[in-house]
């Protein structure tokens, strides 16, 4: 009789890397890759309406979520949804313009936390989306949820749209650091329910983007970023132990090692900034990473992405690893290109990377 039974290495093999199990070839997702680089999202969204209207469909949600994986059968599926459906919870309008970036009102640099009235009830497709996903999922694909670090969300929360350097919601931390903290905490706190009942609905695995990490300064990182991050861990550690909690603190740089070694996070995410290199020497022994390939190398293609995912692979030899970009997939990101890569990784043909 065969006594043999899978084991999650057999079954999952992104969730069983992100528990600290390397597999000979590393499972792989790409952040964004449901979105707009992919033809069938673009005639569903232009089908649906605007952005907000499709992430608040949870039916169309989640088809848009499971279209990569139709297409490229990557390991892992990410929700489709958006880091700020968290302070439009909290009571901000959420807006998106055709053309333009995200927009909050009121901007919390002319009005109180406390003037907001919440509004849970906004995230009810969110988690309806997660649970339709689950029940379509492949039992190979691992099924990652997310939401956005609280340093992240409040530089929308308190300028009221995106920047480049963060510098109105960095002058009101200095200038105001006991009301920024009062906001940090109260992301944290809506975070770790928000993504509890993510878990709670179906995602395996977690993912916390803090997008504008790399403005923040040492003392800043440190407080604004490592603190609420290690809090939003514990919590959801203490209540969802077999759940995975991947860190994502896009241009850390060398402020990477304190992040993984202070938030608790069982996995870090390393932009295409870093060294793979350097990130192998220097992080925690065992820990799992993710990345780090270039999205422009992606859209490059050929040998240059060749080279560069050879290059990635070879860095860590003994390390857990997830293949994936370090950032969002580009909306002009040849098909082709994403096929190349994912043949490039799972039969791997190595050359020189010197």
């Amino acid at each position: 009789m065969n006594s043999w039974r899978p084991t999650l290495t057999d079954t999952k093999p992104l969730l069983a890397v992100l528990r600290g199990a390397r597999q000979p070839i590393p499972p792989i997702w790409l952040m964004r890759q449901a979105g707009r680089y992919l033809p069938e999202y673009r005639a569903l969204r232009a089908d649906k309406g605007g952005f907000l209207d499709l992430v608040n469909d949870s039916e169309a949600a989640a088809e848009v979520t499971v279209q990569p994986l139709r297409r490229f059968g990557f390991d892992g599926a990410i929700l489709f949804s958006d880091i700020l459906m968290v302070p439009s919870a909290m009571g901000q309008r959420l807006s998106f313009g055709v053309g333009e970036g995200p927009a909050l009102a009121p901007p919390l640099i002319d009005a109180a936390l406390g003037s907001l009235e919440a509004a849970p009830e906004r995230l009810e497709p969110v988690y309806e989306t997660v649970r339709r996903v689950a029940a379509m999922l492949n039992p190979a694909t691992t099924f990652l949820g997310f939401a956005g670090s609280p340093w992240t969300v409040a530089t929308y929360m308190v300028a009221g749209h995106g920047s480049k350097d963060q510098a109105e919601t960095r002058r009101y931390a200095y200038r105001d650091p006991a009301a920024f903290a009062e906001i940090i905490d109260a992301i944290a706190a809506l975070t770790i329910g928000y993504i509890g009942k993510q878990i709670e609905a179906g995602v395996e695995a977690v993912q916390l983007f803090d997008s504008w990490s790399g403005s923040l300064s040492p003392a800043q990182f440190e407080r604004w970023v490592i603190a609420p991050n290690a809090a939003i861990t514990t919590a959801l550690h203490a209540r969802y132990p077999d759940t995975p909690v991947i860190g994502f603190p896009k241009g850390a740089g060398a402020k990477l090692v304190a992040y993984a070694r202070e938030t608790g996070v069982d996995a870090v995410g390393l932009d295409e900034t870093l060294d793979p290199v350097w990130a192998d020497q220097v992080l925690p022994a065992g820990m799992p990473v993710q990345g780090n390939l270039d999205p422009l190398a992606l859209v490059t293609g050929g040998e240059t992405l060749d080279r560069a995912v050879d290059r990635v692979l070879a860095a860590f030899p003994d390390r857990p690893h997830v293949f994936n970009l370090g950032h969002g997939i580009l909306q002009d990101t040849p098909i082709a290109h994403v096929d190349r890569l994912l043949a490039r990784v799972r039969t791997p043909v190595r050359e020189s990377v010197a």
